[in-house]
């Protein structure tokens, strides 16, 4: 279930890159005013996921098959939920690692068998790219922001907006923009430190990149995140700077510079990731 603290990284694709079925269905929800917009929509997810589950889970949730839309120079974009797919691959999780009677307790059997179905589905047919992994269209973390997303952005792309009751901190992106970031950051790190795990996430990313259309749009959204940060922490926001300031150091060879400016990134937001133990 998204948590109301979390931060997204969503791609937007324009209409051409979904099958006809599904262009009309998009056309149909904006053209009714059914989109759903992004401060809205992990509340509305809560929702939908919990009226869902009132049966007990006995039986798979019917969510919604809602979207975040976006317009650029004129094009609609669409980010699908996926809400459904992401419910069932949470109920398989849930049983992996627990002894089977406490497997079975949270996550029945029978919803499993239902899960694994929505999954397998979900992984053929029309719904699978050339090279066999589905499109999820939104990556969430909870009390944070994973430091990789912040490689595929710069500072003058951030969108900041402090009004009471609209208080919100995005960074959009075109996606060839954000693939040529995350290539010259995989570059530096394989070069510089190797196969550490750092470098191991901006490879992870760089491939989800890869299987959207060419015109998409690439948005991180601070989301529930803003509510725990004051207007001037926001505003003095310079995450992406400093991970170009640090990627930059370990090409120049400079090591204590780019070690300073990771430093200073991963404390910030360690101080957040700390909040979620507050009683």
């Amino acid at each position: 279930m998204p948590s109301l603290f979390a931060s997204y990284l969503r791609v937007y694709e324009p209409l051409t890159a979904f099958d006809r079925d599904r262009q009309s269905y998009w056309r149909r929800y904006v053209r009714e005013g059914r989109a759903v917009a992004p401060s809205e929509g992990p509340g509305r997810q809560r929702t939908s996921v919990i009226a869902a589950l009132g049966a007990g889970w006995t039986r798979l949730p019917e969510l919604p098959d809602e979207a975040y839309v976006l317009e650029s120079d004129d094009v609609l974009l669409v980010c699908p939920w996926n809400l459904r797919v992401r419910v069932a691959e949470a109920a398989l999780s849930a049983r992996e690692g627990v002894p089977s009677v406490i497997a079975d307790a949270f996550v029945p059997p029978v919803l499993a068998g239902q899960a694994k179905t929505v999954v397998e589905d979900w992984r053929s047919g029309a719904r699978v790219l050339e090279h066999g992994v589905p499109r999820l269209h939104e990556q969430i973390a909870t009390w944070g922001v994973p430091l990789r997303w912040f490689v595929l952005f710069e500072a003058g792309e951030r969108d900041l907006v402090t009004q009471p009751g609209r208080r919100t901190l995005r960074y959009r992106t075109e996606i060839s923009k954000a693939r040529r970031r995350a290539s010259r950051a995989l570059s530096v790190l394989k070069k510089s430190v190797g196969e550490a795990p750092i470098t191991e996430a901006v490879e992870e990313a760089a491939r989800w990149l890869e299987e959207f259309h060419p015109r998409s749009v690439v948005e991180l959204d601070y989301g529930g995140l803003v509510q725990l940060l004051s207007d001037e922490t926001l505003a003095a926001d310079d995450s992406p700077e400093l991970a170009a300031i640090g990627l930059a150091g370990l090409s120049r060879g400079e090591t204590e510079e780019a070690s300073g400016a990771y430093d200073r990134l991963v404390a910030r937001w360690r101080a957040i990731q700390l909040l979620e133990r507050c009683n």
